[in-house]
């Protein structure tokens, strides 16, 4: 038994040594072919010429004609960053996709790959500026592409919903964003309502901890009765129980439930403490508007009864 676990244990040092020595002769063959490409974009009027020249295409020929490149090189800058990715080096593949971006034609085959790639990049790194950034750039491309069919699209707005709560949950802005694109964007809401109806938890957590809630409650509560009947959970159940039954108790209860749903969610966690609280206090508004307007219609009705 020893001698065939030392055997495997020689093939699997093998093994891996044999995959060190091909990304390392992967790293040079790349390193050799990128450093002239590198060396052009280090420059200072080619770096001022890519933050003046808006058009890609404007800028491919500037680079073409003053500097000798060429469509192959792009291939490389874009294979060389996806190298750079899968080795882990992000901000490299950030950097290099960066340039591949500014530089492809829209209707190129690559041109979504290198916004997804950036965007991966810039998630993997925590850097939520920049990630909050190319998620726009992204959603634009997508929303405008004239060219991909209906079923792409929604596949490409189902993974932006998806990679978006990277970035809405860690961004000061997200919570705005997220109801913004989720609620408020026709495109998004249908993506949702059709593909992934589970992301409404994450909308409604949104809309729980955020100042605005007063003002989109009633939409929300819309769609999630709208959903009822494909997707439920604590967190969506909690606001039917306060805002379409008025049953407070059940209310309380799936807020116990949520504590332990959020506790346990990857993206939610954070907002616990601030969930709890404002869910708390909507309990507690919701309440006491039910009793304002009970004693209100009393009152009205003791003082027909006195007048008549």
């Amino acid at each position: 038994m020893s001698i065939k676990l030392c055997t495997l244990g020689r093939k699997f040092h093998a093994h891996l040594r044999d995959k060190r020595n091909n990304v390392v002769s992967l790293l040079k063959s790349y390193t050799i072919k990128t450093e002239p490409i590198v060396h052009t974009f280090e420059q200072d009027e080619v770096r001022k010429q890519i933050e003046t020249t808006r058009e890609g295409k404007q800028l491919f020929e500037y680079l073409e004609k003053h500097h000798n490149f060429k469509l192959e090189d792009l291939d490389t800058l874009y294979d060389y960053a996806k190298f750079q990715y899968e080795c882990g080096n992000y901000s490299g593949a950030a950097e290099y996709l960066y340039f591949h971006r500014v530089l492809v034609q829209s209707d190129d085959k690559r041109a979504m790959d290198s916004l997804w790639g950036k965007l991966a990049s810039e998630i993997l790194m925590q850097d939520w500026d920049t990630a909050w950034e190319d998620l726009h750039r992204l959603q634009e491309s997508i929303d405008t592409n004239t060219v991909a069919s209906p079923l792409q699209l929604l596949q490409q707005r189902t993974w932006l919903i998806h990679w978006s709560l990277f970035v809405f949950f860690n961004h000061a802005k997200g919570r705005d964003e997220i109801i913004d694109l989720f609620l408020y964007q026709p495109p998004y809401l249908n993506t949702i309502q059709t593909m992934c109806p589970w992301v409404l938890r994450y909308l409604t957590t949104a809309v729980i901890t955020n100042k605005r809630r007063r003002q989109v409650l009633k939409d929300l509560v819309r769609v999630i009765q709208q959903e009822s009947y494909t997707y439920r959970d604590p967190v969506t159940e909690f606001l039917e129980c306060l805002y379409v039954h008025f049953d407070f108790d059940k209310a309380q209860e799936k807020l116990r439930e949520c504590e332990v749903v959020l506790s346990n969610d990857f993206f939610l966690i954070a907002c616990l403490d601030d969930f709890i609280e404002n869910a708390r206090l909507f309990i507690f508004e919701t309440f006491c508007r039910i009793h304002q307007c009970i004693q209100h219609r009393h009152a009205r009705r003791q003082t027909e009864h006195v007048g008549g």
